[in-house]
């Protein structure tokens, strides 16, 4: 055997090796998501039983970062004034937005110029001014000048009044009982330090009075396969790590936190653009390092409707941002991987990331170029091709399919056969183009992160024409 043999050999398996990694690693946590289902179903069953408030749930403040969201932002102010819970206050923070966002909110709520205490516990760019609503007491609104989404959750986490808070983007849609749902854990164990909900898409839905009032599936393709990426991504993706104590993300568009934990953590860090997973891999790496008993749990039930991109550039730009988040995460909290105090943070989660979603876009596309060149130059057999395609493709598929099947059992959100049989096509078809795509996105945001310096919380475009206001 030659030196070219031998090369191509070694690469050959260590692709093939890597892809069941890759798909294996998924596997097991489906498996552990199984199992977490099963528990929390028998849970649920209480759930149809009338709901009854002892006085004694904590009170939280939810915090609203918009930039630029004059299309969507009433609609959900309104939906988060209609949820059920005993104590809530709303705080949405304008972050020095170019659009009509402000006027929208004051115009909608009637708002007035409301002087206040505002205690600074973490740093941010200053704030031009506070209003609180005329029609509702609980809602606030807080002016201040452009800092970054970041720098907007610090400035409500300064304003906010009550010992938990959840972080909610400006786009989305809650559940009547949304916040119900995310603050068991923090009634069931006093360790819990942060929860984070289901996020799911929102496109092809129907809203009324701030509310989903029907589930659809969007017609729009780009948005289409995103609803198959957020049944993969948070069923067995965030619930298989959340079994083990080893989440390392919660969703900016709607997660729960022990205040006091945050600010003593540093708050949000604003040169950052992934200021979700950012925050939650530091605040494992300081409560691991204090051996500090602690939970962050994820919630399953659908508690939050998003608007997806339905653009290929706006889709790539959001893409590129969240690689760009994830290596600035993983690089800013280094120690915590193979740390003696690291746990399952440390020593599962950590590397999983690192060699599966951080450094995946380079291995995967590498891996395709590779074996595609390699094979159409007859330098590998095709059995060895083959077997390639099915770890790469039919595990892919496989995995989405899953994502899909757990959906069905547990949830049944989608109710009607055709979206099953719609999304049941979009689980095949979105291995043959779309997530090859994605990473080389996610590649490009690997490379700007490795070569730029740092980038803007920036905006997305939203059409807004799933809400309606009656």
């Amino acid at each position: 055997m030659n030196t070219q043999q031998m090369i191509v050999e070694f690469v050959t398996w260590f692709v093939l090796v890597y892809f069941i990694l890759l798909n294996g690693g998924y596997l097991l946590l489906n498996l552990l998501s199984i199992v977490s289902l099963h528990r929390k179903g028998q849970e649920r069953i209480l759930d149809d039983l009338p709901q009854a408030y002892s006085g004694l749930e904590p009170p939280i403040s939810l915090l609203v970062p918009a930039f630029n969201e004059e299309a969507t932002i009433a609609a959900s102010v309104r939906s988060m004034l209609q949820l059920a819970y005993s104590e809530l206050e709303i705080i949405v923070i304008n972050d020095g937005s170019k659009d009509r966002t402000l006027d929208v909110l004051k115009e909608e709520f009637e708002l007035v110029p409301f002087p206040e205490a505002y205690r600074v516990r973490l740093a941010t760019r200053p704030v031009n001014g506070i209003f609180r609503s005329t029609r509702y007491p609980n809602l606030r609104v807080i002016d201040k000048v452009n800092g970054g989404k970041a720098d907007s959750l610090n400035a409500g986490i300064n304003a906010s009044r009550y010992p938990l808070f959840c972080g909610v983007d400006a786009d989305s849609i809650l559940q009547r009982d949304s916040l119900q749902r995310v603050v068991k854990p923090f009634l069931n164990d006093a360790t819990v330090v942060a929860t984070g909900g289901t996020v799911r898409v929102a496109n092809g839905c129907e809203v009324s009075g701030g509310f989903l009032t029907r589930v659809g599936l969007p017609s729009n393709i780009w948005a289409l396969f995103q609803v198959v990426e957020y049944l993969r991504a948070f069923l067995f993706g965030r619930l298989g790590w959340s079994a083990v104590n080893g989440m390392l993300i919660i969703s900016g568009a709607f997660g729960l936190f022990r205040k006091e934990v945050v600010i003593e953590a540093g708050g949000y860090r604003p040169k950052t653009i992934g200021e979700d997973m950012e925050l939650v891999v530091r605040m494992h790496r300081l409560l691991r390092s204090r051996r500090q008993p602690y939970r962050i749990e994820f919630v399953p039930d659908p508690v939050c409707w998003t608007e997806a991109p339905e653009d290929r550039k706006t889709l790539r730009n959001q893409r590129i941002r969240w690689q760009r988040g994830l290596s600035e995460s993983l690089a800013a909290n280094w120690g915590l991987v193979f740390n003696r105090n690291g746990g399952t943070p440390g020593w599962l989660a950590f590397p999983f990331m690192v060699l599966f979603e951080w450094l995946g876009p380079l291995v995967e596309l590498g891996g395709y170029i590779f074996m595609a060149i390699a094979f159409f130059s007859g330098l590998i057999s095709w059995q060895a091709f083959a077997v390639f395609l099915f770890v790469a493709i039919g595990l892919g598929i496989l995995l989405s399919a899953s994502g899909l099947l757990l959906e069905e059992m547990s949830f049944h959100i989608y109710p009607e056969p055709r979206h099953l049989a719609m999304l049941a096509l979009v689980v095949v078809l979105e291995n043959f183009g779309y997530r090859q795509i994605n990473s080389w996105w996610r590649l490009v945001g690997l490379y700007r992160w490795a070569t730029e310096g740092e980038a803007s919380w920036g905006a997305m475009t939203r059409k807004g024409n799933w809400q309606r206001k009656v």
